[in-house]
């Protein structure tokens, strides 16, 4: 989503905000802006479209004070007016991600003040009200302070003062904010990955936490006004995590990298036969003894990943799980079992949604809270309990591909140490971890299906509706490759369970409807032959992924895949579906890496 770049230095850091923003570029934006201060001069220039419509508007400066930003529309269409950085008269410049809620209110009461907005958006209140609070005589920082006090919803803040040219002003609620520590300089990113080519140390604001950032110090708060320093922490990220490595595409890199990052995710989980303790943290395996229901809350492709776990969870460890979409479990009456293990799961670890299901959690019967996240560093780890992470690096590609597997591979750990932990009966410790050791393998092997997969992408371009099929484990992947679909190709894609096809879906199909099946060799593959007759038999286009001989009609086109077991089967699978979206989106010429209309991380409700 929207992306922030600050930077404060004795060198000219106008490229330094340049370099920044195209860093971000990955988090999806639709237009970009700059304001450096030079002396008491504020220039600002914006555009609509890529930061390179920007850049070329770019004039030589050696201002060593400047913010940018990427601005994903909210309120207010994508446009150069609307394009941050805002500013009120020639004082105040800032920059913005997330939403201020009562911005109406807000804009009456400046436009009565006789404040004139040039802009459809919601950030524009905040410029004009650092303007309205400066005529009552209150210095910078207290000025900033103030506007904070009056503005409510998620944001992440970054402001820059004509009269005060030596100060970044920054703030952080419900959106991310990480400052980068330099010598003599310092620098402002809503993502780490923005200033990697500058610093490679952090220091991560919390909740509520705004401050000033000079060139050789950082003063901090918390929102109750107290004074607080907060770690600075290296990072070990090197600058092959935000290249593409010689493939076309980002998501074309991180698909081929899938094998490797589950291999990182399970180091430190696993013994030569047995799942190793402590893996949550000291006293985790006495506190899974006592989990009697668990509840999985998430986004997108991650509750994906949830609803294959809640396969996992249920019959490995016997227990009740629970699996919803963020978005709807904060604003209904939940009823929580008791000793739940309440799992949150996302990727960035800063998808809103996600955070305010957290934040208004009712804890009554809640044991514990669990985050599954890509990112030691957020702000999901800070405010849960435990902590479960993956490895798969830096994803840069909107559309998810190693953060889903990686996702997947830890969920099945966490199942098996739940089983463990609670002693279940017939639970096969060993042969669950052997399962896990062949899937780096198994992946590549997936991988070595490119070519068939690509041939058969030929068949979509013209299409406007797929349906995918699965069974079991094997429907949340399809739901996850229809996803995909519609993601990167811009192609109408559903999933349906495949027993669910006579109750309404296949009235949809005929001689120009493409029906991709998920079929496994597992217990459920006699019954998913027939469903998949029963499209045949209405002239669907089969397009099947198996591991084993399918027997169906010769047109139908299969892709074989090794021998995989079933328990699996479903990290496996999601493979040459994440190449099959991959190859159907080239051949239409969409944006694989940057899909209209989406962002990476969303930080916004």
């Amino acid at each position: 989503m929207c992306g922030i770049v600050g930077a404060i230095s004795e060198r000219s850091v106008q490229a330094i905000l340049i370099e920044g923003l195209k860093r971000l570029e990955y988090r999806g934006y639709d237009s970009a802006g700059i304001a450096t201060l030079k002396g008491t001069q504020i220039s600002r220039l914006r555009a609509q479209g890529k930061v390179a419509e920007l850049e070329h508007k770019l004039t030589p400066n050696t201002a060593r004070i400047g913010i940018a930003h990427t601005r994903w529309a909210t309120h207010g269409v994508p446009s150069e007016a609307n394009a941050h950085p805002h500013m009120s008269g020639e004082r105040f410049a800032v920059v913005h991600n997330g939403i201020i809620e009562n911005h109406g209110a807000l804009r009456e009461e400046l436009q009565s003040a006789g404040y004139v907005f040039t802009s459809d958006t919601d950030t524009e209140v905040v410029a004009h009200l650092l303007a309205h609070l400066a005529a009552t005589g209150l210095p910078m920082p207290a000025l900033f302070r103030g506007v904070l006090d009056r503005i409510q919803g998620a944001y992440a803040l970054c402001v820059i003062d004509q009269t005060t040219p030596e100060s970044l002003y920054v703030a952080r609620e419900g959106s991310p904010l990480v400052i980068g520590v330099g010598l003599g300089e310092h620098f402002v990113g809503s993502d780490q990955l923005a200033l990697t080519h500058v610093t490679d140390r952090f220091i991560y604001l919390d909740e509520g936490d705004w401050g000033v950032v000079r060139r050789e110090s950082v003063s901090l708060w918390t929102s109750s006004g107290e004074s607080v320093d907060r770690p600075t922490k290296q990072s070990t990220l090197g600058a092959e995590a935000v290249s593409k490595g010689g493939y076309r595409h980002f998501m074309a890199k991180e698909i081929h990298e899938q094998p490797r990052a589950v291999q990182d995710s399970l180091r430190s989980k696993l013994g030569k036969t047995q799942l190793l303790s402590g893996v949550l943290g000291p006293d985790s395996d006495a506190l899974l003894a006592e989990v009697a229901a668990v509840q999985i809350v998430a986004c997108g492709t991650s509750y994906h990943a949830g609803l294959v776990a809640r396969y996992w969870i249920e019959s490995l460890v016997g227990i009740p799980c629970q699996v919803e979409i963020a978005s709807e479990y904060r604003y209904r009456d939940v009823v929580t079992l008791p000793k739940t293990l309440w799992i949150a799961i996302s990727q960035s670890g800063e998808t809103a949604d996600v955070l305010a299901a957290l934040r208004h959690l009712d804890r009554q019967h809640v044991l514990a809270t669990l985050a599954v996240c890509n990112v030691a560093t957020s702000s999901l780890i800070r405010e849960t309990d435990l902590a479960l992470l993956t490895d798969a690096g830096p994803e840069i590609g909107v559309a998810s591909t190693k953060a889903f597997t990686t996702q997947l591979t830890v969920l099945l750990v966490l199942a098996g140490l739940l089983a463990k932990a609670k002693g279940v009966a017939g639970f096969d410790e060993a042969g669950l971890v052997s399962d896990l050791q062949k899937l780096p393998d198994l992946l590549g092997q997936a991988l070595a299906s490119e070519a068939v997969v690509a041939s058969m992408a030929e068949l979509f371009v013209d299409k406007q509706h797929t349906l995918f099929l699965g069974r079991g484990t094997m429907n949340p992947i399809a739901m996850e490759g229809a996803l995909k679909l519609k993601e990167l190709s811009y192609i109408h894609a559903e999933a349906y369970p495949a027993g669910e096809l006579k109750h309404g879906p296949l009235a949809l199909v005929d001689e120009s409807m493409p029906v991709v099946a998920v079929a496994p060799n597992d217990a459920l593959i006699e019954k998913l032959q027939s469903n998949l007759s029963e499209v045949r038999a209405r002239g669907g286009q089969l397009i099947v992924f198996a591991d084993h001989a399918v027997t169906l009609h010769e047109s139908a086109r299969t892709c074989v895949l090794p021998a995989v077991p079933p328990r699996i089967a479903s990290i496996v699978f999601t493979v040459p579906l994440q190449l099959l979206s991959y190859h159907v989106a080239v051949l239409r010429g969409t944006d694989v890496d940057q899909p209209r209309n989406l962002a990476k991380s969303v930080t916004v409700e």
